[in-house]
């Protein structure tokens, strides 16, 4: 089973596409905000897209959207930093969970371990009645060492390695907060650093948010060492994880086609033009504004504002407003895909 789903995670990343760092990060992006699901925050992708247009055209947005953005910032701190570096080291996991926590109202321990005892469940005043009590504050130290040492091996399956990395570090619990999608980030940095998924990660949140008591109970069963139902219910995850990913990708690329299709039934534009990077773009930028177009096209603010002035023309972008200042616009028909493919049956 852990083979057939690493072979899963492989053909994923080998299947040929183009625009590879847009839809790696969609893919990404898809990750973070499930594994916030999991954790009970219910930003759908539309009103996470808007917020994120809205805030980076100067707007505000509520906390705990801030929270699932955020989410999104540390997992791309995983991916990009933590598993390039030689070696994982406690550091890296702090940044990540600082990343994760520092725009968490009221929270003050974003990137710090937990200096008293936590606990899963029962009530608020102490360990009575608890689900699950980590290991005392004093140990953590030691443990995460520990952790942070088989992180670094390659004698295991990178898959049983993510599974085993992810499940101790959630019964380490080192953190107040955040212990959850820290730990599901850290297993995109081992999928990441053994080369098993050196391209796009399989969004295993989704999979797990849709029989979240299902996942505690794999998690539990690793505690109570029976370590192999929990990888079996991992690797099963891992395994529909990437083919939703190759649906994913399948249907975002059939999309694009479209929209290309409308460009140049609308007067094809020279093949240099930026109107064909913008398109490029969109599946990273659902909801797209003109600063971040250029930021990630490389144009000019003219050449990008003709490609979005054809685009809207053709179709492929909706304004989201009248505004002459700080507009924004929905790549038309993605964020529908996107719902659709995320709520569909593993």
């Amino acid at each position: 089973m852990i083979s057939d789903a690493e072979a899963k995670i492989v053909a994923l990343n080998a299947a040929p596409r183009a625009a590879l760092a847009p839809l790696a990060r969609l893919l990404l992006r898809t990750e973070s905000i499930a594994s916030s699901k999991i954790e009970g925050m219910q930003a759908d992708a539309r009103s996470l897209a808007r917020a994120e247009a809205r805030l980076e055209t100067g707007g505000r947005a509520g906390p705990e959207t801030l929270e699932v953005l955020a989410n999104i910032d540390a997992m791309q701190l995983a991916i990009e930093q933590a598993s390039t570096e030689h070696e994982l080291s406690l550091e890296q996991v702090l940044a990540i969970h600082r990343a994760l926590l520092e725009r968490a109202p009221g929270y003050g321990g974003a990137g710090k371990l937990r200096a008293g005892q936590n606990w899963i469940g029962g009530n608020d005043y102490n360990p009575c009645g608890a689900d699950y009590v980590p290991p005392p504050p004093e140990f953590l130290d030691d443990l995460l060492d520990d952790l942070i040492a088989f992180c670094a091996e390659e004698t295991l399956p990178p898959l049983v390695q993510a599974a085993v990395a992810h499940a101790q570090f959630e019964t380490v619990h080192p953190f107040d907060d955040g212990n959850g999608r820290t730990g599901r980030a850290l297993v995109q940095v081992i999928l990441r650093r053994r080369g098993l998924a050196p391209a796009y990660v399989p969004p295993i949140s989704v999979v797990l948010a849709r029989d979240r008591d299902g996942y505690i109970r794999g998690l539990t069963a690793f505690r109570e060492e029976r370590e192999a139902e929990w990888l079996t219910l991992f690797a099963v995850a891992a395994a529909r994880a990437a083919d939703l990913a190759g649906r994913y990708l399948t249907g975002v690329a059939a999309l694009e086609e479209c929209w290309r299709e409308r460009l140049s039934e609308a007067g094809k534009p020279r093949t240099d033009s930026a109107t064909w990077a913008v398109i490029d773009v969109l599946p990273a930028h659902p909801i797209i504004t003109v600063p971040v177009a250029v930021a990630a096209t490389g144009r000019s603010k003219p050449q990008v504002d003709l490609a979005i002035g054809r685009l809207s023309e053709a179709g492929v972008l909706e304004p989201l407003s009248d505004a002459r200042r700080n507009r924004s616009w929905e790549a038309t028909g993605l964020l529908d895909l996107l719902s659709a493919i995320e709520s569909e049956p593993a």
